[in-house]
């Protein structure tokens, strides 16, 4: 029979445990999700990681940066044939399907033991939650050695990645002070969560920079038809603080960047770009310009930071930078 409990009656039932957020961003075209886990602490987080990568089925790939876990997969539902006790070949936790309709996102989850305890009783009541759907009564028998199955709906998000450039001089600004007040101004909105800043460092040969030649990346989950009010947010920031005469903003909808893209953005750490180069580019890659004071330099940066948001340190660095041997991975 099957048993629906919303976050309170969870929390209700087994007491207030540990996750923390959970939030998941569909894009439709490209038949994938990503979906954002964050628990208390770092521990529970890393073995969920690879448990789930090492049971596969629907996950592309995860990535944990502190107690925050990033999981891109597919859509759809799978059989899971690598689930079960966790030893060389099984993963103990699973993603079995991530099915989805214009306002919500049902996430399918499968855990065994300590990890049936924190997909039934502890990632149900996570801030984002609407409610969870157990398949039968067997599935809120939690911990030893339970098997237990779930579905968790939560609302559907998109992902929408926003890259400024060139909006300082001379006398003052810095593109990354602005891009945050943007991306703070943004989250008043409803429907905006901000997701992430990164600084592009570019190649420093430019005649054009202003001093250190970096470029900004935004990111943030939307509610379907929330994503123009947030791009009118951001314009509307870069416009009000913008101080240089080339200012540029690119906008790119959608979860994963495309690998030739990506390249480029690589590319553009090593060496100087024409604008006729980065139009191009973006052309055939659906991101958008957005030319606030017409078609100028800034878009060359921007769109490397769009091409790179999804990156890690490494794009803060310089091409070939010797600090990179000492940061630890």
């Amino acid at each position: 029979m099957l048993m629906k409990l919303e976050p309170s009656q969870v929390k209700e039932k087994f007491g207030p445990l540990f996750s923390q957020r959970l939030l998941t961003m569909i894009d439709g075209p490209g038949n994938l999700a990503e979906i954002i886990e964050t628990c208390a602490v770092r521990g529970t987080i890393e073995w969920d990681a690879v448990n789930r990568c090492r049971a596969g089925g629907l996950i592309l790939w995860c990535e944990v940066e502190g107690t925050t876990m990033t999981m891109r997969a597919r859509t759809g539902v799978t059989q899971m044939s690598n689930f079960g006790p966790a030893d060389a070949e099984l993963g103990g936790q699973a993603l079995e399907g991530v099915v989805f309709d214009d306002d919500t996102v049902r996430t399918q989850w499968a855990g065994t033991g300590g990890a049936g305890l924190g997909i039934a009783a502890c990632l149900t009541q996570a801030p984002g939650v609407l409610y969870a759907e157990y398949p039968s009564e067997s599935d809120l028998k939690v911990g030893g050695s339970h098997t237990n199955r779930v579905e968790i709906v939560t609302p559907r998000y998109e992902k929408v990645t926003i890259g400024i450039d060139d909006t300082d001089n001379k006398e003052g600004g810095a593109t990354w002070v602005l891009a945050l007040k943007a991306s703070k101004a943004a989250a008043e909105l409803p429907g905006v969560q901000p997701l992430n800043l990164r600084l592009i460092q570019l190649c420093p040969k430019s005649p054009n920079k202003t001093t250190n030649c970096v470029s900004s990346a935004i990111t943030f989950a939307v509610r379907p038809n929330v994503s123009q009010a947030l791009i009118d947010s951001v314009v509307g920031t870069v416009k009000a603080e913008n101080r240089s005469d080339d200012p540029g903003i690119a906008v790119y909808r959608g979860i994963g960047i495309p690998a030739r893209l990506r390249d480029f953005g690589w590319e553009m750490k090593k060496r100087l770009v024409s604008l006729e180069e980065a139009s191009e580019m973006a052309r055939s890659h659906r991101v958008e310009f957005i030319d606030i004071m017409g078609e100028k330099l800034g878009r060359i940066g921007a769109l490397a930071a769009v091409a790179l948001s999804e990156e890690r340190t490494e794009v803060a660095a310089l091409y070939e930078d010797k600090a990179l041997a000492l940061i630890r991975k």
